[in-house]
C-alpha cells in the first residue's frame, strides 16, 4: 500500500471546503481482475455506501468542531481520515543567574530580580517509542555493572550507626607536601571521598594547572597508603597538550589522560580503571546524548553535573570539575550548578601579579573562612612562605622612612595580611579626589572627619589614595591607616616603617574596635614591628604575651593618633 499526505480532500466528494489544517491520506489499492464476476460493481456499491455514511459523519463532526481532535482512523472510499500525532516542544524561560523557570518571558527575573537574564530553550515532548535520556539513566547504563551493590533493602540509619563505622581521623584523602597542606587548609583537612568539587576562575588564572597538580598528589599516595590512578578528562585539550603541561610541571605520577566530550563515553571508559579521583576539564564542554541544547547550555550543564554527582556518591570516588566564569566573575551556567556540588572553590589572581589566592565559597565539609595563597612559577603553583607580608613593597622594607605611606592590617578569612596605603596631598591644586582600591564613599568620609575633628585643612588640597599591589580594601580595619597616610602627606612628615595601624574611624573622630584584634596584633608582632596603633578599648583586652618587643599603643581619637605618630608638630595649612 502506498500512502501520501495532502492538505485537502479530492473534488469527487460532495463535502464542504475542508480546513487547511485537516490532513488526509490516500490509499491506492492494487489493481483487480476486470473479468472477476461482479467485482467492479460490488466494490463500487460498497464504496458509495461507505462514502455516504462516512461523509455524513464527517460533516457532523466538522460542524461540531471535533474533526481535528479525532484520534481514530476512518476509511472513506480508500481515503484514511485522521490526525497524525506529532511531537510537541515545550518552551521555557530560565534565568541564567538563579535557575528560576517560567512559562513566559519576563524582563526581570521574579526570583532574583536581575534584569536581562531570562533565556529561552525548548524542551521536546517525545513519544512513547522514544527514549528520554537523563543523567541518571546514562549512569545506570554506563557504570551500573560495576557500582557497589547494596545488600538488602535500603533503610534509614541512626546517626550512631553511621559514625560507628567511620574513622573521622583517617576519613579524608590527605594531600602531602607544602602544596598539599595549603590546599588542605582550604578544603578543611583534605579531600573527602565521594565529594563533588567545582573550581572556578578567570581564563588563564591556573585552574588546569591546579587540578593537574592535585591529580599528581592523589596518584602518588592514597589515603590507604597505596598509590591509586587518577583519570584526567579534558574536553578542551588533546592528550598531547596535557602531557606537555605535565612534563613542564615535572609530573610523572600514575595519571590517565583522556580527551572526550561525551559524558556517557567518559563514564564507560572510567569504569575499568577504578580511579582514586576523576577530573573533568571542563563541565561546560561535556554533553549527554538526548538532552536538549548544546554543551554549556542550561540543561546540559545541569544533567551532566547530576550524573557526576551520583557517580561520586555511589562509587565513593571524588570528582573535581573546572567551571568557566562570566564577565561578572560568576560560574557560567545556571545557579543550580553551585547548589548541586559539595564544594565551590574560586581561584583569583591579578593580571600582572604572580600570586594566586584560592578561597572556598561553599564547603559542606569545612569552613569557608580559609584562604590558600600560592605563587605561579614556571614549574607550577608554589606555596608562599610568609603570606602576611607578601603585599609589602621591597622599597618600603629597605628604606627607613617614606612620606605618605602607612601599613594597614586586614584579614581575609582566617588569613592576616599587611598592605600599604599610599596618599598624596597637593596644596594649591584644584579640589579633586582620585581613589584606587578604596571605596569612594569611605574615603570621602575619612577626609571629612580629618577636616572637622582633626583640624587638617584639606579643602584646598587635591587628595590621591592608592592601595599597593592592586588590592581592594573592603573592611573598615584600614580606616586608621588611610587617615595616617593622608596626615603624613599633608604634614609632609613620613611615618617610620615599623609602625602598623589597626582600627575603624567613626564620624566623631573616635577609634572603634574591629573583629579579631588579637590575631591581627600577634601577626604584626611576629613580623618584627616596633609599634602598633590600636583603639583604646582594644589595648585593655590585649595582653603582653606573645608580643615580644612590640609596643601596643591605644588611642581614643584621631588627635591622639597624630600626637603619637607625629610628636611636636605644627599643622600646616
Amino acid at each position: 500500500m502506498l500512502s501520501f499526505t495532502v492538505s485537502g480532500f479530492p473534488q469527487l466528494f460532495t463535502l464542504r471546503k475542508p480546513s487547511p489544517r485537516t490532513n488526509a491520506s490516500f490509499r491506492i489499492d492494487p489493481p483487480q481482475d476486470p473479468h472477476a464476476p461482479n467485482s467492479s460493481s460490488t466494490n463500487t456499491h460498497a464504496s458509495e455506501s461507505q462514502h455516504n455514511v462516512s461523509s455524513d459523519d464527517f460533516r457532523k463532526r466538522k460542524s461540531s468542531g471535533r474533526v481535528i481532535g479525532v484520534n481514530r482512523v476512518e476509511s472513506v472510499g480508500g481515503v484514511v481520515i485522521g490526525r497524525k500525532k506529532k511531537s510537541k516542544e515545550k518552551v521555557q524561560w530560565v534565568c541564567s543567574n538563579c535557575g528560576y523557570t517560567a512559562g513566559q518571558w519576563w524582563g526581570v527575573c521574579r526570583s532574583c530580580s536581575v534584569s536581562g537574564t531570562m533565556k529561552e530553550f525548548h524542551e521536546a515532548k517525545l513519544g512513547d517509542a522514544d527514549i528520554n535520556v537523563s543523567g541518571f539513566s546514562v549512569l545506570e547504563d554506563g557504570v551500573g555493572s560495576w557500582l557497589p551493590q547494596q545488600e538488602g533493602e535500603l533503610r534509614p540509619l541512626r546517626l550512631a550507626e553511621v559514625n560507628a563505622g567511620l574513622d573521622h581521623l583517617h576519613w579524608r584523602i590527605p594531600l602531602s607536601g607544602p602544596f598539599g597542606n595549603e590546599l588542605s587548609r582550604v578544603l578543611g583537612g583534605g579531600l573527602v571521598p565521594g565529594s563533588l568539587t567545582l573550581v572556578g576562575g578567570d581564563p588563564g588564572v591556573g585552574k588546569s594547572t591546579l587540578l593537574l597538580q592535585i591529580a599528581a598528589l592523589i596518584a602518588e599516595g592514597h589515603h590507604n597508603g597505596e598509590a591509586s590512578p587518577v583519570v584526567y578528562v579534558s574536553g578542551e585539550e588533546s592528550v598531547e597538550q596535557i602531557g606537555s603541561r605535565a612534563d613542564r610541571l615535572r609530573i610523572e605520577s600514575d595519571i590517565y589522560l583522556y580527551s572526550s566530550n561525551d559524558m556517557e563515553d567518559i563514564l564507560k571508559k572510567v569504569q575499568s580503571l577504578s580511579p582514586g579521583a576523576l577530573i573533568v576539564d571542563s563541565i561546560q564542554t561535556v554533553y549527554l546524548k538526548g538532552i536538549m541544547g548544546s554543551p554549556g547550555g542550561i540543561m546540559q550543564v545541569k544533567e551532566c553535573t547530576s550524573a557526576l554527582l551520583r557517580f561520586a556518591k555511589k562509587t565513593n570516588i571524588p570528582v573535581l570539575l573546572i567551571g568557566h566564569v562570566t564577565k561578572s566573575g560568576d560560574i557560567a551556567g545556571p545557579r543550580v550548578l553551585e547548589h548541586i556540588v559539595d564544594v565551590v572553590l574560586y581561584m583569583e589572581g591579578e593580571k600582572y601579579s604572580s600570586h594566586r589566592m584560592l578561597r572556598a565559597v561553599k564547603n559542606r565539609f569545612g569552613s569557608t573562612d580559609e584562604l590558600g595563597v600560592f605563587e605561579m612559577s614556571h614549574s607550577g603553583l608554589q606555596t608562599v612562605s610568609n603570606a602576611s607580608e607578601m603585599f609589602l613593597s621591597e622599597q618600603h622594607l629597605d628604606s627607613e622612612i617614606l612620606a605618605g605611606l602607612a601599613v594597614a592590617v586586614i584579614m581575609d578569612g582566617s588569613r592576616t595580611f599587611l598592605i600599604e596605603i599610599q596618599a598624596l596631598c597637593l596644596s594649591g591644586s584644584t579640589s579633586s579626589r582620585q581613589v584606587n582600591g578604596i571605596q569612594v564613599n569611605r574615603a570621602d568620609m575619612i577626609i571629612s572627619v580629618l577636616i572637622k575633628q582633626a583640624g587638617l585643612r584639606l579643602r584646598e588640597h587635591a587628595v590621591f589614595l592608592n592601595v599597593v599591589s592592586g588590592l581592594t580594601l573592603a573592611e573598615t580595619a584600614g580606616d586608621l591607616a588611610i587617615a595616617a597616610a593622608i596626615c603624613s602627606s599633608c604634614l609632609e612628615i613620613p611615618i617610620p616603617n615599623d609602625i602598623a595601624f589597626i582600627g575603624e574611624i567613626g564620624l566623631g573622630g573616635e577609634l572603634r574596635v574591629v573583629p579579631r584584634m588579637e590575631k591581627r596584633v600577634y601577626t604584626v608582632a611576629k613580623l618584627g614591628y616596633r609599634m602598633c596603633i590600636v583603639p583604646k578599648a582594644a589595648e585593655k583586652a590585649l595582653g603582653t604575651e606573645g608580643l615580644d618587643k612590640m609596643k601596643v599603643v591605644g588611642c581614643r581619637n584621631l588627635k591622639e593618633v597624630i600626637n603619637t605618630v607625629f610628636p611636636n608638630i605644627t599643622r600646616k595649612s
